[in-house]
């Protein structure tokens, strides 16, 4: 599913980083199906990367029409943006299906996005619409009517962040100055590759040898590629790593720490 460069859709494959909700009723004017209590990815944002395929989980409830049997009734949630939903539900390609219908009127099944063909804009890292396809099927087989159910809410989708972190030098005396330097990189969707998180500000934290907790010690703002490094008087044995947090179009990022040895 190849996003438009005004719009997009992502959709749905099974029985999918969006912030999940569960959201009122919306009544159906065409099918008389009703959906509620639509949850996607347990209430959190959804944070893609360059490659990797994303499947955020979701969940609904359905009450059919009157005489229609489960197998006859079909929900299937859409994701779009900057479009209408019939829109986005056309750009978004075909349904695969899937989704697990229970007699009691719940659906379960998965969201699924392929980086490489849903999003092909760094403007997808925003907030998201829900819609669903909903189509009543006769016992011929054929389907009797269909539309889309909007007002459902809306989810994040967000992209990938990554940090890495080097405390030198190795080992050290203490009292000496110790350069600790990294790298702030994010999720490309045009380029389809890591780049420099420019400008962003990351914490400089330091968690003592046999301690479990980190403190900052500092606050740096990365370079206009990414790039982090500042000084700090060497004092103990232990681990040094940036984080930072989450914002409205990127994911949060926490470098794994590195050991320095303090003689």
């Amino acid at each position: 599913m190849r996003a438009g460069r005004s719009g997009s859709a992502v959709a749905l494959a099974g029985a999918l980083a969006l912030v999940a909700f569960t959201a009122p009723a919306a009544e159906a004017s065409d099918t008389g199906i009703t959906v509620s209590n639509l949850v996607i990815n347990n209430g959190k944002p959804v944070i893609v990367g360059t490659a990797a395929e994303v499947t955020p989980d979701f969940t609904l409830h359905v009450k059919r029409p009157s005489g229609y049997a489960y197998n006859e009734v079909e929900a299937s949630p859409f994701l779009y943006h900057g479009v209408t939903a019939a829109q986005g539900a056309q750009e978004g390609g075909i349904y695969s299906g899937g989704e697990t219908y229970y007699e009691d009127g719940s659906v379960e099944g998965e969201l699924y996005i392929d980086p490489p063909y849903t999003l092909d804009s760094n403007n997808d890292a925003t907030t998201w619409k829900i819609a669903v396809s909903a189509r009543t099927w006769g016992s011929d087989g054929q389907p009797d009517a269909e539309e889309y159910l909007t007002g459902l809410g809306t989810v994040q989708v967000k992209r990938v962040a990554k940090a890495t972190v080097n405390a030198s030098p190795e080992p050290i005396a203490k009292g000496k100055t110790l350069t600790v330097t990294g790298r702030l990189t994010r999720a490309d969707w045009v380029k389809h590759a890591y780049v420099g998180y420019g400008g962003k500000s990351a914490k400089l934290q330091f968690r003592k040898a046999g301690t479990s907790t980190y403190s900052t010690v500092k606050i740096v703002q990365a370079n206009s590629t990414g790039d982090l490094k500042t000084t700090v008087t060497a004092s103990a044995d232990g681990y040094w790593r940036w984080t930072f947090s989450e914002t409205s179009t990127t994911g949060g990022a926490t470098a794994k720490g590195d050991y320095l040895d303090v003689t």
